[in-house]
């Protein structure tokens, strides 16, 4: 099993969505002994934005584009390799002004291409990155699940399913701004979530594969 972490929080070190991805994966690998792990750290390695040039490459037949076009592509194609080759797929995601950081978002933009992980269909569009499980690591300062300001999930969860990712795990870890009780009470109940999570390939109460 491959398994891509994706941390899109502007911060390399210390990030607490990343500290939620990085026991999410642990518990996997725990689980899966034979998995290999990719990681794609947003912070160090940010995706160009999706401006003008960009769209300009991304609409210019391939026979067509100049250098610099097919660079800017190849780098989205790039991306878009590395999902499709993905097993499962770990996204550590801040909350940024009840957002989703730029950083992410570069990202979905560079892997939401039509043709080639979603098509439009006369019944309508059809995502086409599918067979995959996706765990998304959410880190607030404030509590908000299940409530009008959460923007976050219904999001994700609209494009994860135009990609046809559909197959998604929530992990919380919020109050993360609310004193330092409510900081090891939520990485706790976090780690809580993690440990009952579904792994791909391993029956629920199964024991961990052999390594």
């Amino acid at each position: 099993m491959k398994i891509l972490q994706i941390n899109a929080s502007a911060r390399s070190n210390g990030a607490n969505s990343t500290r939620v991805a990085d026991a999410i994966t642990a518990r996997l690998q725990a689980a899966r002994p034979d998995a290999v792990v990719e990681t794609l750290d947003l912070a160090r390695e940010p995706h160009p934005v999706l401006d003008e040039p960009a769209l300009g490459a991304l609409f210019t037949p391939a026979a067509q584009r100049s250098a610099g076009q097919a660079a800017r592509v190849a780098i989205d194609d790039a991306r878009i390799a590395q999902l499709q080759s993905a097993d499962a797929i770990v996204i550590g995601v801040p909350m940024y002004n009840f957002g989703v950081p730029v950083q992410l978002k570069a990202w979905i933009d560079a892997v939401a291409r039509a043709g080639v992980t979603f098509r439009y269909t006369a019944t309508g569009p059809e995502g086409l990155v599918k067979g995959k499980k996706v765990y998304v690591a959410l880190a607030r300062g404030g509590v908000y699940r299940d409530s009008p300001t959460d923007s976050q999930v219904p999001y994700l969860k609209t494009m994860l399913g135009f990609l046809g990712m559909t197959d998604v795990e929530y992990v919380y870890a919020e109050g993360l701004a609310m004193g330092e009780e409510s900081v090891q009470r939520a990485f706790a109940d976090a780690q809580a979530q993690i440990d009952a999570l579904p792994v791909p390939g391993v029956a629920v109460g199964e024991p961990a594969l052999a390594a």
